[in-house]
């Protein structure tokens, strides 16, 4: 007799129920709009900074000479190396001095001469008056003696200005250091001819720049300029030493000290700008002058500011914003005005509150108006990175 299927039935329809059910409850959860995004919010941080601004600028030397002779001749002998670094009064340069030797020898042997002449003609002179006045020379005679003793005067004084002169141009025969500072290559080889004297023609043997003090140069535009003069009411004034930091472009911060010490007289009229310029001590001859740097200048008293990471800043077109959450945690787009950075974080100027929600982090899930899962975060500071280069 064949078995009931009856209680096989009964055994599937469990089974049977269960997977109806799964297939209801996937196709519900494939229906199901996604929760909202998950993001880090917190608030911006506060803190007392110095409204600085930074500009590019190169080191130029406090003394720049152009060593040039005096005197022509044949170059005698060079008396440094190239690139060392000299004292004021240091010998550079020799002109072969024979020549000169014999112009002073000459001049001053013409000098001895005009002076036997004056002697002669004073001594003339003094027995002339004699003579007149027992009338034995006319006036005439004595005219005669007192204007050939005028003569030997003045041939004495034009004999010691030739003199002189002849000293000078052996005394421009040794080149000297006029400043203290590093001397560049020589131009010119032992044995070539050199030209001197005041005309445009004459041989440039060799620079020497100055390197301790250096100075830095600079140049600001018409609104920072205002700006710094609003700060600094006296800054004009040389004795008063505005503090600046300075870096390298290989350095990652602002450690080198000076102070501003000439602010040029006039705007430029073609470039709207006006010349600053800094000064600072260089004792181990680093700083070089030509060399690019960059200068940091407090335009106005320190203040308190609002930082966030730049992560959390967002472009619309020309336009820069953050998102704030508000109380039910939909974000809202909030535009600001942008600040420099301070250890890593950008001061906002304007547009966002102390209280504020930032979102810092997920903001490519972020979309105007929807609603995010807020996680509490904290900004910190990222250590100190330079703030916005202007001039560049």
């Amino acid at each position: 007799m064949p078995k009931s299927p009856l209680p096989l039935l009964l055994l599937a329809l469990p089974l049977l129920a269960a997977a109806l059910a799964g297939c209801d409850e996937q196709s519900q959860a494939k229906g199901a709009p996604p929760p909202p995004p998950q993001v880090t919010v917190a608030q911006p941080m506060k803190k007392v900074v110095a409204d600085e601004e930074e500009y590019v600028g190169r080191f130029v030397a406090v003394d720049a000479v152009e060593v040039r002779a005096r005197v022509s001749g044949y170059l005698e002998a060079i008396h440094f190396r190239d690139g060392q670094m000299v004292k004021a009064g240091d010998r550079l340069f020799t002109i072969d001095r024979r020549p000169f030797q014999t112009a002073f020898d000459q001049a001053q042997a013409q000098l001895e001469q005009a002076k036997a002449n004056l002697a002669f003609a004073n001594r003339d002179l003094a027995r002339g008056r004699s003579l007149k006045l027992d009338s034995t020379i006319t006036q005439q005679t004595l005219d005669q003696r007192i204007q050939a003793g005028r003569v030997a005067e003045a041939t004495v004084k034009a004999q010691e200005a030739a003199v002189a002169q002849a000293a000078l141009d052996l005394q421009f025969t040794e080149l000297k250091s006029p400043v203290s500072g590093r001397i560049g290559d020589r131009r010119v080889s032992i044995g070539n001819l050199v030209t001197g004297g005041t005309n445009g023609n004459t041989t440039l043997l060799a620079t020497i720049q100055s390197t301790d003090p250096i100075r830095f140069e600079f140049t600001w535009d018409e609104t920072a300029y205002l700006r710094f003069l609003r700060a600094h009411k006296d800054a004009r004034d040389p004795a008063m030493k505005v503090p600046v930091k300075l870096k390298l472009i290989d350095e990652k911060t602002f450690g080198h000290d000076g102070h501003m010490d000439f602010i040029d007289n006039a705007i430029d009229r073609s470039s709207g700008a006006i010349r600053g310029r800094a000064e600072l001590p260089n004792p181990d001859g680093t700083l070089t002058p030509g060399m690019f740097a960059r200068i940091r200048i407090a335009m106005a008293p320190s203040a308190e500011a609002l930082l966030v990471p730049d992560t959390a800043i967002g472009t619309e077109q020309v336009k820069k914003l953050v998102y704030v959450l508000d109380a039910d945690d939909v974000a809202r787009p909030r535009y600001v005005t942008l600040g420099r950075l301070v250890d890593g974080l950008r001061i906002i100027k304007s547009g966002l509150k102390a209280n504020d929600r930032v979102v810092i982090n997920g903001l490519m899930r972020v979309r105007p108006g929807a609603k995010v899962t807020p996680q509490v975060g904290a900004i910190a500071t990222a250590g100190p990175v330079p703030p916005t280069t202007r001039n560049e």
